[in-house]
C-alpha cells in the first residue's frame, strides 16, 4: 500500500522520468546499432571504421557533457528537458537524411550528447534531487523508461526494417521525440521542487557537507570508482554495437538475437525494481561494491555459449547488472557527495560513462579487423569487471565511515 501510495502521489514527477529516460532511447547503442548493418552498408564502412567514426561522436559528446550536464543545476528540468527533446528530434532527422559519412560523426555526437548524455541525466538528476527517503524506488520507476525502450524499440525496428527503408524508421524516431517535448511540459506544470535550492530537500555527503564538482574530482573514492563508471558503459555498449557480428558467430540470424533482448530487459527490469526497494532498506554502501559481479558471470558465459541457451543465460546476468548499474551509481552520487551540486557532479560522472561508450565499440571493432576474435575478447571484458569489483570493495569500505548520518 505504500508503494501504491508513492506512485500515486508522485505519478507527474515519475511520469516525466520515464519519458526522458525513454526518448534517451534513441541516443542509446541498443537502438543505433540496429542499423549498423544498413550504415555500413550504405556508406562503405569496415567494422573498424564504423566503430572509429561512433567513438569519435561518442566521446566528443563526453567532453560537452562535463559542462553542460551542470546546466542542471541551472534550469528547471521542464525547460531543459523540453530543449533536449526537441534537439534529440533535430538529431534523428539528421541520421535519416545525412547523404555522406564524413557527416556521420557529427550525426552520432548529437545522438549521443541529446539522448544518452542529457536525455538520461535529466531524468535521474531529477530524481535524486525531488526524493531522499524514496530515492532509489524513484530511480528505479523513472529508468522503465529505458528499459521499456530497449524492450520494444529493437524488435519493433528491426521487424519493420523488413519492409520499411532505415531512413524512414528514423524520421518515426524524429517524431516521437518530438512529441516528447510537449508532454513532458504538460507533465511538470508544477515541478516538485519550484527551486533546486531547498535546504530542506538536500541531504549531506560525507563529512557531513555538501561536495562540489571540483572537491569530488579531487577525492580519491572518485578514481576508485572510475572502472565501475568506464565497464559497463564500455562492454554494454560494445556488446550490443557488434550484435549483428555476435549473432554471426554463434550461428544466429539478427532477429533470432534481437529476440532474447526482451527477456534480457525483463531481468533488468526486475533487478531496477528489486534494487531500488533495497537501496532504501539496505543502504547504498552495503550493496554497491558487489554490483558487477553479474557482469563476470554473464562475459564468461558469452564467451563459451555455443547456441541460444547459452547466449540466454548470458543475457540473465547481463540484465541483473543493468537493473543494479539504472540505480546504484546515481544513488551513490547523492549519498556520498550530497545533493546540492548533484547536477555538476552527476555530469561528470556522466561523462565517464559516455566516455566509456565511445571506447568499447571502437577498440572492439579494431580487435576484430585485427582478428581478436569477439569470444576472445569476452574473456577480457569478465577479467576486467573482476578487477573493478575489487577497487569498488576496497574504496567504498575505506568512505563508508565518512557518511553523513543526517540528512
Amino acid at each position: 500500500m505504500r508503494t501504491l501510495a508513492f506512485l500515486r502521489d508522485n505519478a507527474r514527477w515519475l511520469s516525466a522520468g520515464i519519458l526522458l529516460t525513454f526518448l534517451s532511447s534513441f541516443g542509446q547503442t541498443f537502438f543505433i546499432s540496429i542499423f549498423a548493418g544498413e550504415i555500413r552498408e550504405g556508406f562503405g564502412l569496415s567494422h573498424g571504421e564504423w566503430g572509429g567514426i561512433y567513438s569519435v561522436g561518442t566521446a566528443a559528446s563526453a567532453i560537452l557533457m562535463v559542462w553542460a550536464g551542470g546546466l542542471t543545476d541551472i534550469f528547471r528540468v521542464r525547460v531543459i528537458g523540453a530543449v533536449i527533446a526537441v534537439a534529440l528530434a533535430l538529431s534523428c532527422l539528421a541520421m535519416a537524411l545525412n547523404p555522406v559519412w564524413w557527416l556521420l560523426p557529427l550525426v552520432i555526437f548529437a545522438l549521443r550528447f541529446t539522448g544518452q548524455g542529457m536525455s538520461g541525466h535529466i531524468a535521474v538528476v531529477g530524481m535524486a534531487r525531488w526524493f531522499i527517503a524514496a530515492r532509489g524506488r524513484a530511480l528505479s520507476v523513472a529508468k522503465l523508461g529505458f528499459s521499456l525502450g530497449e524492450a520494444i524499440l529493437p524488435v519493433l525496428f528491426v521487424a519493420l526494417m523488413l519492409i520499411m527503408d532505415w531512413r524512414i524508421l528514423w524520421l518515426v524516431a524524429a517524431g516521437i521525440a518530438l512529441l516528447g517535448a510537449p508532454v513532458l511540459l504538460l507533465l511538470l506544470r508544477q515541478e516538485r521542487t519550484p527551486q533546486s535550492h531547498a535546504d530542506s530537500d538536500q541531504s549531506l555527503g560525507m563529512e557531513a557537507r555538501h561536495w562540489t564538482r571540483n572537491q569530488t574530482l579531487r577525492h580519491w573514492l572518485f578514481w576508485f570508482m572510475i572502472p565501475a563508471l568506464l565497464g559497463p558503459s564500455a562492454f554494454n555498449t560494445a556488446f550490443f554495437f557488434h550484435q549483428v557480428h555476435i549473432a554471426e558467430i554463434k550461428s544466429l540470424s539478427h532477429v533470432e538475437l534481437v529476440a532474447m533482448f526482451p527477456f534480457y530487459t525483463a531481468v533488468s527490469i526486475g533487478a531496477m525494481i528489486l534494487s531500488g526497494w533495497a537501496l532504501d532498506q539496505i543502504g547504498t554502501p552495503r550493496l554497491i561494491p558487489w554490483m558487477q559481479v553479474p557482469m563476470v558471470i554473464a562475459f564468461a558465459l558469452f564467451a563459451v555459449a555455443g547456441g541460444s541457451w547459452g547466449m540466454v543465460v548470458g543475457f540473465f546476468f547481463l540484465g541483473l547488472n543493468t537493473g543494479f548499474n539504472n540505480t546504484m551509481p546515481s544513488a551513490f552520487w547523492a549519498e556520498f557527495y550530497g545533493t546540492r551540486h548533484i547536477g555538476s557532479i552527476k555530469a561528470m560522472s556522466a561523462a565517464v560513462m559516455v566516455l566509456g561508450s565511445a571506447i568499447g565499440p571502437g577498440v572492439s571493432g579494431v580487435a576484430i579487423d585485427l582478428g581478436i576474435g569477439i569470444e576472445t575478447q569476452f574473456w577480457w571484458i569478465a577479467f576486467f569487471f573482476m578487477l573493478s569489483t575489487a577497487l569498488m570493495v576496497v574504496g567504498v569500505g575505506r568512505a563508508t565511515p565518512l557518511l553523513s548520518r543526517s540528512t
